[in-house]
């Protein structure tokens, strides 16, 4: 049975369809890239998962359960976790304060606001700097977050999602904005996990994901075109079409 399976699914905005018709399996501690040009549909695909919207038709299925319906904080209690485009962190906070709400959320200390307020602080800022030793950020645990590199607030970003215990990671564009140290940064970080957790990353940088996923699947105006191993996806006619346009002869992917 795979992690995470979708039936059909499909959202419309009005007249246009997002997201159309899609079945998508997801294995256990696969690597899965998603690609496709820009208004594919490849985010709002993850706004389905994770429970941001609610699909016109079709179900999306976590370890065997039907959580089409479920909330965005009842799959993250399900494993299901996600990153975003774009940064989102407390920049008036300490960098280790990010973590509490997801330490305290993991430990199941949320459930009760005694609990919570009554819970160790050493424990708490134990299990946040676990967080930031995994993604290379300890030294910075006591910085206000506002004065972090776009990058290193990028890395603290995947750390709140990996202190929640994730069986299922989606990344959406984490490599957005970053300079070419910052991506060999994150991109070492995801190495280390690979085959630990379940990830799905959303892309534009091909190059830089091509030898990381397991498998390749490609969306073009909401649907999925191609999926299989990178290499010979990007050596597809349709999906060199569906980016570069018609072309007599295809020698490869340009990346």
């Amino acid at each position: 049975m795979s992690l995470l399976t979708t039936n059909r699914l499909t959202k419309r905005f009005g007249g246009l369809v997002a997201v159309n018709d899609v079945n998508l399996q997801i294995e256990e501690n696969e690597t899965l890239g998603i690609i496709g040009p820009n208004g594919s549909g490849k985010t709002t695909l993850f706004n389905l998962l994770t429970g941001f919207f609610s699909p016109t038709a079709g179900r999306v299925i976590l370890q065997g359960k039907d959580v089409t319906r479920l909330s965005p904080e009842e799959r993250v209690g399900m494993g299901m976790v996600r990153t975003f485009q774009l940064v989102s962190v407390f920049g008036s906070l300490r960098v280790w304060e990010n973590l509490v709400p997801c330490v305290t959320w993991r430990n199941n200390e949320y459930r009760s606001l005694w609990k919570f307020m009554t819970s160790l602080v050493g424990d708490t800022w134990a299990d946040s700097f676990e967080a930031l030793r995994l993604v290379g950020l300890e030294n910075y645990a006591d910085a206000v977050t506002a004065n972090l590199s776009y990058g290193d607030k990028r890395l603290l970003e995947i750390a709140l999602a990996l202190s929640l215990k994730p069986k299922l990671l989606l990344l959406d564009e984490p490599f957005s904005g970053l300079s070419d140290v910052e991506i060999a940064k994150v991109l070492s970080l995801l190495q280390s996990i690979k085959g630990k957790v379940t990830i799905g990353i959303i892309e534009h940088k091909i190059s830089t994901i091509v030898d990381f996923v397991d498998r390749l699947c490609v969306m073009n105006e909401g649907r999925i075109i191609c999926e299989g191993k990178p290499h010979e996806v990007l050596k597809d006619s349709l999906v060199n079409e569906c980016y570069w346009g018609k072309q007599e002869t295809v020698s490869g992917f340009p990346v």
